[in-house]
């Protein structure tokens, strides 16, 4: 099983962050993080990365469903949305696959949440690309 969904788009990147933003709102994602990573890297170890930004998104309603199907679920919430430069005109945007929660956990009770995530974030990506 792969442990992540991903598009790539031929827009610079901080067209597409502000997209991504957008396009997970569209599908009821709230963003409780934003993790600028190249920055902190270049801050404490002196990496020199492209630019790249972590959005800890939420659905609120799944992550109840989530976690009343699974207390321990807290660990792999919220689903981390990696919005990351290869090059000027070129973004990648990568998500956890909700689907990893089910195969991770063995408890096939966070199957329809992790369904119903999924189908909104494959949406998010696919509205990127549109």
């Amino acid at each position: 099983m792969t442990y992540a969904l991903s598009t790539t788009v031929s827009t610079p990147f901080a067209d597409t962050l502000q997209a991504t933003w957008s396009a997970l709102a569209d599908q009821g994602f709230g963003v409780l993080t934003e993790i600028d990573l190249a920055a902190t890297l270049a801050a404490k170890v002196g990496a020199d990365l492209p630019p790249q930004v972590i959005l800890g998104a939420c659905r609120p309603p799944l992550a109840l469903a989530a976690v009343q199907a699974e207390p321990s679920i807290g660990v792999l919430l919220p689903c981390n949305v990696v919005v990351r430069a290869v090059d000027e005109r070129t973004t990648v945007v990568e998500a956890m696959d909700p689907q990893a929660m089910v195969s991770v956990t063995g408890n096939d009770r966070l199957a329809d949440v992790a369904a119903d995530a999924r189908d909104r974030i494959t949406a998010a990506l696919n509205a990127l690309t549109a």
